[in-house]
């Protein structure tokens, strides 16, 4: 029995990816513990830091079309090494792993008080299957068929599987496409970004889809890795919403802050 106990440990154990030590997951509990934290109080629509929690100030003057956004974690080092692996090295291996910080991350949330006490509308009773955070569907963030080919698969699909399957969420990956490819936002500055990525979604019938799912009424969640301008996701969302989702929520691995509270570079991101 012990002998048995032994090889079961051995074989459970891995290398981390980022540090190499022995590890049970693909990412060690010291590496994790140095990932950059979401900040204490985020804006409840764009998760950027406000000093108490609620809305900031930007999103009340100009409010998104994505009602809500939750973060695992703020983007930077050595999380972003673990990303951009993940994305552009193939490192399919993590998937699962950062799914289930993201998957963490939604729990918080659901029972992170707003301002006045009352809990996260986005995070309401379950609905639709067991601790499914009032989402009705989750959808991937889609990308361009020339970028799929080169890759080989959508990192936020790889991202969304894991906690589709655990809530019993339904997931959606055919009914949004992304019908035109458009110049990485990473090389584009800031302000070009939502020009750059205007018209490039569509829905249903007009995606090109076979039998495409009804949105109507849904509560949506769109899963993705990292957030940095929120450009592509608004844009997304307002797609979402012209086909008649009643609410769409961000779910993101990390999110970039402004740089008076991280340097780290902002990375290839929606």
């Amino acid at each position: 029995m012990r002998l048995t106990s032994t090889l079961r440990a051995l074989a459970a154990e891995q290398d981390c990816y980022l540090c190499g030590c022995a590890s049970t997951q693909s990412i060690c509990v010291e590496c994790v513990t140095v990932f950059p934290a979401s900040p204490p109080n985020a804006c409840t629509h764009c998760a950027l830091p406000v000093p108490q929690a609620g809305m900031c100030g930007r999103c009340l003057a100009d409010p998104p079309h994505f009602d809500a956004t939750v973060a695992a974690f703020a983007y930077g080092d050595p999380l972003d090494q673990a990303l951009q692996a993940f994305k552009y090295r193939h490192a399919l291996g993590l998937a699962r792993f950062l799914s289930a910080h993201l998957d963490q991350a939604l729990d918080a949330a659901r029972h992170a008080p707003l301002q006045g006490g009352s809990a996260s509308p986005e995070m309401a009773a379950p609905v639709g299957g067991t601790a499914s955070l009032g989402v009705d569907l989750i959808v991937p963030m889609p990308l361009a068929a020339p970028r799929l080919a080169e890759r080989g698969f959508n990192q936020a699909l790889e991202l969304a599987r894991p906690i589709a399957q655990s809530r019993r969420i339904a997931l959606d990956a055919h009914s949004l496409r992304r019908i035109r490819d458009t110049p990485p936002q990473a090389r584009l500055p800031w302000k070009e970004r939502a020009r750059n990525i205007q018209g490039v979604f569509a829905c249903g019938e007009g995606a090109g889809s076979v039998n495409p799912r009804p949105l109507a009424g849904l509560r949506i969640a769109v899963v993705d890795d990292v957030m940095t301008t929120g450009a592509t996701l608004n844009e997304l969302a307002r797609v979402l919403k012209a086909a008649g989702a009643v609410h769409v929520t961000n779910w993101v691995v990390a999110r970039t802050l402004p740089h008076e509270f991280t340097q780290t570079a902002a990375p290839t991101s929606a």
